[in-house]
């Protein structure tokens, strides 16, 4: 199947519910939109909201934090897993559990289960005598130069959660607080899935959680999924396999050097979208990306990992972890969705005790044209991500051109408090 650039775009977005607008609502929708999308990314970082928050309010109407901890650790519809952390549909963990018995079977993690055996022990004893702990809780000897803990019980308690021993129970000021697998794991859920099922389970995720992917980056996914190493040849005989049982299929998509791997249950809304046509199911419940702009995660999967270029010729790398001189953009610089493109970018910042959402920096792409419609998408995300933020309060005042943000200003006044423009004093004319 061969489509264009545009709907190659769109078919991302939609499928991860970014276009053409919000379709869930609420609590319910929350869980709906963690299924459809396949997984949300965790990161710990608060400048003005996590960026698994970030990304659900994106998609979800009336999105609250409260929604994903109550699906997390009192529903246990969701879990969280993995060294960079996702989170994932419960009746997935079975299919995970293979993943996590092979991780013990690794030589890293077979030799730091050999050296950290005292380490191991105390930390079970204290999962099995008190039911939950977190890392403060645990002494220990201390552990140089190591990212994921500064104790050797740090990182039994992850290494036990790694090779599926333990679980996330619940967080408290955000840390994690583990228990036993056995004890907090659905029955149905502790065994794991036969191989095969494993095999085709991760074969699909991977094409259905980025929508369309390369032929490597689906081998290297793969690969890092079953714990093995597939080379090329052995990769592409297991595609084809999946392809011929109608699983995957190939897209063509105008000007690109190579194919990309999709779902073949997909090919229906590609041709929708390449008819000029938005499937059905994905009817916006209020405004549109066109009415009103969307800031996305800093990981989201559609404009993080490199592929903001390929997809919207968009250079955006999370800048957050530069020092500051190194920075081109912001410290926490996220693009601007409208329609289907990426239009721009902007760094918030949320001072909380003033409950202000501050814009430190704004930036359009080039050849992007402010007109009203653009200003007034602009000013219906800003007003609606104020709101999400708790902040009654926006400070436009680092917004240029001053036509822009006077027009900006404009647009979100009756809705949230604007912060005045100083003006400075006017230079005297030479004479």
């Amino acid at each position: 199947m061969k489509v264009s650039r545009q709907t190659l775009r769109r078919f991302v977005l939609g499928r991860q519910g970014l276009w053409p607008g919000r379709r869930w609502r609420g609590k319910a929708g929350t869980a709906q939109a963690l299924r459809a999308v396949e997984a949300v990314q965790v990161d710990p970082l608060n400048v003005i909201a996590r960026n698994h928050d970030l990304a659900l309010w994106s998609r979800v109407l009336d999105y609250r934090p409260q929604h994903l901890t109550e699906l997390l650790y009192q529903d246990r519809a969701f879990f969280e897993y993995g060294g960079v952390l996702f989170i994932y549909p419960m009746d997935e963990l079975r299919l995970w559990r293979r993943h996590m018995l092979a991780r013990r079977r690794s030589p890293r993690w077979s030799a730091f289960a050999d050296t950290h055996r005292g380490a191991l022990r105390a930390v079970r004893s204290a999962l099995r005598r008190h039911g939950a702990v977190g890392n403060r809780a645990l002494a220990g000897e201390a552990v140089p130069d190591s990212y994921r803990g500064r104790k050797d019980t740090s990182l039994a308690l992850y290494y036990l959660w790694l090779t599926g021993q333990t679980m996330i129970h619940h967080r408290d000021r955000f840390e994690r607080v583990y228990a036993l697998f056995a004890g907090t794991a659905p029955a149905e859920a502790r065994t794991a899935a036969p191989r095969a099922a494993v095999e085709a389970f991760f074969a699909r995720k991977i094409v259905a959680f980025r929508g369309a992917v390369r032929e490597s980056e689906w081998r290297s996914r793969f690969n890092d999924a079953l714990q093995i190493e597939l080379d090329r040849p052995q990769a592409r005989r297991k595609i084809e396999r999946w392809v011929r049982r109608g699983m995957l299929t190939w897209l063509e998509v105008e000007g690109a050097k190579e194919g990309l791997l999709v779902l073949a249950e997909d090919e229906p809304r590609l041709a929708e979208l390449e008819g000029g046509r938005a499937p059905e199911a994905w009817r916006p419940l209020e405004t549109s990306t066109d009415d009103e702009a969307v800031f996305l995660a800093p990981l989201d999967i559609v404009s993080a990992r490199g592929r903001a270029g390929p997809l919207f010729d968009f250079d955006y790398v999370w800048e957050v972890y530069k020092p500051a001189h190194a920075r081109r953009w912001g410290y926490y610089t996220l693009p601007i969705l409208i329609g289907d493109r990426l239009v721009g970018r902007l760094d918030p910042w949320l001072a909380r005790e003033a409950s202000t959402l501050e814009i430190r920096g704004f930036w359009l792409e080039a050849g992007t044209i402010a007109d009203d419609r653009l200003v007034a998408a602009l000013g219906g995300g800003l007003v609606r991500f104020a709101e999400f933020l708790g902040a009654h309060t926006v400070d436009l005042t680092a917004i240029s051109p001053a036509r822009l943000r006077s027009r900006l200003r404009d647009a979100v006044a009756g809705h949230v408090r604007v912060v005045p423009v100083r003006r400075t004093a006017s230079r005297s004319r030479r004479s």
